[in-house]
């Protein structure tokens, strides 16, 4: 998995209108970025949706992964998992991609831009329980359908999409992508989106230029973090478009060429002052080649431009603790604090709670955050041990105290289970 705050805002971007359309909350649905170079999106365990990266940087349009979203958006909305897949129901997104990527803590929450990766399993078995049957695929098309008309979006996205599956299905006993073996094609299915296509109003309305701006941006970006090597051949220095030059920018930083990095990064920043996912790329680069104190800068522009960002606050307060200094593990736990109010399920944030707390000699909190993070990583006997020692320099009856016996509780019943099973 990975966790980058710019390629998730555009997702929810192209997500949210088609969400809404479909009748869904749009706050309810959790979009997950797989990192694999494979052509895939599915839905799982209610409302998940989870998108790979190598759709991501296929897909040619912003319209080729609307429309893909729309799609899988007909599976929510239709029930079609619920119906299929009872047992996952109430399965937790880390439960799910533990299961399709064989991690053991896949949100685990570490939100570097671009590459954190979290979880690996290249074996992906979404087909054990993602084979859609034909009826439910050709339900979500329509759906999807009326989803793009509702938008006032064209619906050629996804047949052009759709096409390259077509194209990539004569590869069934080869490389076959994993979209062609849980999504089966059909004859029938390309006929009814060209007979959409023929008739709607909308087929010809082109994708939003602003979408087509950041949809440049984000498979620069992707292609400069996983291949910089050929982000390099595939945005030469004579293009000077914004996405050619962050892409060369990530690649050099990825090549560990921090001359060229730091010029093109701070080329970009000059330009765009007001960008913060250039000062946080910056921070990044810096910090991950070993400066964390010149980092703290860029990292803190980019939360003084979006403050809201939890994951940005993350970052920065991962930094704040990586420079050692005692004056800024204060507003560190201010950080992960309102980090964790959105990420209520990472175990990176409770896990840097724990060494904040470590760092103001606090080892009552510290193990209680500690704990925390155990349970939330599968780790049962650390938490019930940090979670033990922790409850004991509580007041009985307290909130910290509570939450000590709860996790307690929780790694107990988990390891039960385990024995059962």
């Amino acid at each position: 998995m990975i966790r980058d705050v710019e390629i998730e805002n555009i997702i929810r971007t192209y997500a949210t209108p088609v969400f809404e359309a479909a009748g869904l909350n749009a706050q309810s649905i959790k979009t997950y970025l797989v990192n694999d170079d494979q052509l895939n999106a599915f839905v799982a365990g209610g409302q998940n949706l989870f998108i790979n990266t190598g759709l991501l940087i296929r897909a040619e349009t912003p319209g080729q992964v609307i429309g893909v979203i729309a799609h899988e958006t007909g599976h929510i909305a239709g029930g079609h998992l619920a119906r299929r897949h009872e047992e996952l129901a109430n399965a937790t997104a880390a439960t799910i991609l533990s299961m399709i990527l064989g991690g053991a803590a896949v949100l685990a929450g570490a939100p570097d831009a671009g590459a954190a990766i979290l979880g690996g399993g290249q074996g992906m078995a979404q087909r054990a329980f993602l084979a859609y049957s034909r009826t439910h695929e050709a339900s979500a098309d329509q759906a999807a359908m009326t989803y793009l008309d509702r938008t006032h979006q064209s619906t050629k996205g996804l047949l052009e999409f759709m096409g390259k599956l077509r194209s990539n299905e004569l590869l069934i006993n080869a490389s076959p992508d994993p979209y062609v073996l849980t999504h089966p094609l059909t004859t029938e299915r390309i006929d009814a989106l060209e007979a959409h296509v023929a008739r709607s109003p909308y087929s010809n309305v082109p994708d939003d230029p602003e979408m087509v701006a950041l949809h440049a941006r984000m498979r620069a970006k992707l292609i400069g973090f996983m291949t910089p090597a050929r982000a390099l051949r595939t945005y030469k220095a004579e293009d000077t478009s914004v996405a050619a030059r962050y892409a060369r920018a990530i690649a050099y930083f990825k090549l560990v060429r921090m001359d060229e990095f730091k010029q093109a990064i701070d080329s970009l920043i000059a330009d765009f002052p007001d960008d913060p996912f250039f000062h946080e790329v910056k921070g990044q680069g810096l910090y991950e080649t070993g400066d964390a104190k010149a980092a703290l800068p860029a990292y803190r522009k980019a939360v003084d431009l979006m403050p809201k960002s939890d994951l940005l606050r993350m970052e920065l307060a991962r930094v704040e603790l990586a420079t050692g200094d005692p004056a800024v593990v204060d507003d560190a736990i201010e950080n992960l604090q309102f980090a964790a109010h959105y990420e209520r399920f990472s175990p990176s944030i409770y896990q840097l709670l724990g060494n904040a707390y470590y760092k103001k000699n606090d080892e009552p909190r510290a193990r209680l955050f500690h704990a925390e993070a155990a349970l939330l990583r599968g780790e049962m006997e650390k938490a019930i041990y940090n979670g033990e020692v922790a409850s004991r320099a509580f007041k009985d009856g307290s909130r910290e105290w509570l939450r000590a016996k709860d996790i307690v509780n929780a790694a107990r019943v988990q390891q039960e289970r385990r024995r059962n099973q």
